[in-house]
């Protein structure tokens, strides 16, 4: 028989979280490394912003959404907005049905830098996170990052459902 499991002590807890983060901080950058069309390092948030729409039907989704899913304040997300429209690869498109919403979407400059960026990005996560990690710690890693993001998702509803009783 094998030896009985014992549940993690609160220093391994704090560790193991503590290594998560670290992790990601550490991972992040070398995976948006060379992914601009000049060869230089993509930020995050612009990164995030082409991925979103590129993946989006029609390539578009409406600004204040977009907005929450890259974490961005809606002041931080219309300047990057009005940098990605400069350059050519967002337009922004106001909705007849309801004119509080504008969309985001991607022009077709913006459809080939996303596409091109997202293909250096998978190479980059190839070497960085599949190759360390493996096919099967992969999917572990992705499943219990989707446990951890649906039960703290359904925590803050919960919490939302009660304060407006």
């Amino acid at each position: 028989m094998g030896k009985p499991v014992r549940a993690p002590t609160d220093d391994e807890l704090i560790t193991a979280w503590g290594l998560l983060h670290e992790a990601l901080r550490d991972t992040e950058p070398l995976l948006l490394r060379g992914i601009d069309p000049c060869g230089k390092d993509m930020s995050g948030p612009w990164f995030e912003v082409l991925i979103r729409l590129q993946r989006s039907p029609e390539h578009r989704l409406p600004m204040s959404r977009l907005a929450r899913e890259v974490s961005l304040s809606s002041g931080g997300f219309t300047k990057l907005a009005d940098r990605l429209e400069h350059r050519g690869y967002l337009r922004r498109e106001h909705c007849p049905e309801d004119r509080r919403v504008t969309y985001a979407a991607l022009t077709d400059d913006g459809i080939a830098l996303a596409e091109q960026a997202r293909a250096k990005h998978v190479a980059l996560l190839r070497e960085h996170v599949l190759a360390p990690l493996g096919d099967d710690g992969l999917r572990a890693f992705a499943d219990a990052a989707r446990l951890l993001r649906d039960e703290a998702r359904a925590s803050a509803d919960a919490e939302r459902g009660a304060a407006a009783r």
